[in-house]
């Protein structure tokens, strides 16, 4: 779990084709370079990864409700910022990212594939420096971003989530 400028990817899985032998991925007319997958079966777990509303994320979110603190999901905190927050608490400026260990390389347990091996470690390397970007500009326009890692205990994490967010209500 992490608060402040540590190592969230936003990558739209709709509309995605990957197109066989050439190794780009089509969104809508735009084409971008990226591996042709390693099976069908790797294909389709990559296609079903959702974006938003995950398991750990909903965990956090429904522990932070019964304790009586409301946020916006899905939010954009900053006009031009590519990613938005998970969830954002607005008047507190409170941004929170649950982070996969896969896309973002968690130091615990994040993997490094074998198959397109080049390919993933450059995307991973590039989520964790947008990570740090975008929380930097976050921390630049008086915004907390709160990392927290889908494998952190969400009793915790909103614990903690919570105590950032009555100290920020406290201080002007």
């Amino acid at each position: 779990m992490a608060v402040g400028n540590q190592a969230t990817t936003c990558f739209s899985g709709q509309n995605r084709m990957a197109m066989k032998n050439t190794g780009k991925i089509r969104t809508g007319t735009q084409k971008r370079k990226g591996p042709v997958p390693s099976s069908e079966e790797a294909r389709k777990r990559m296609e079903n990864q959702p974006q938003r509303d995950t398991h750990p994320e909903k965990k956090i979110r429904t522990i932070l409700h019964q304790m009586g603190l409301r946020y916006r999901i899905d939010y954009r905190p900053i006009p031009g910022i590519r990613c938005k927050a998970d969830f954002a608490f607005i008047r507190p400026k409170v941004a929170v990212f649950v982070d996969g260990c896969f896309w973002h390389g968690c130091p615990e347990h994040g993997t490094w594939p074998k198959a397109n091996a080049s390919f993933w470690r450059d995307k991973i390397e590039t989520n964790r420096r947008r990570d740090d970007d975008t929380n930097r500009r976050l921390e630049e326009n008086g915004w907390l971003p709160i990392r927290i890692w889908e494998h952190d205990d969400p009793e915790k994490a909103a614990k903690k989530i919570a105590k950032h967010i009555r100290t920020r209500k406290k201080t002007p």
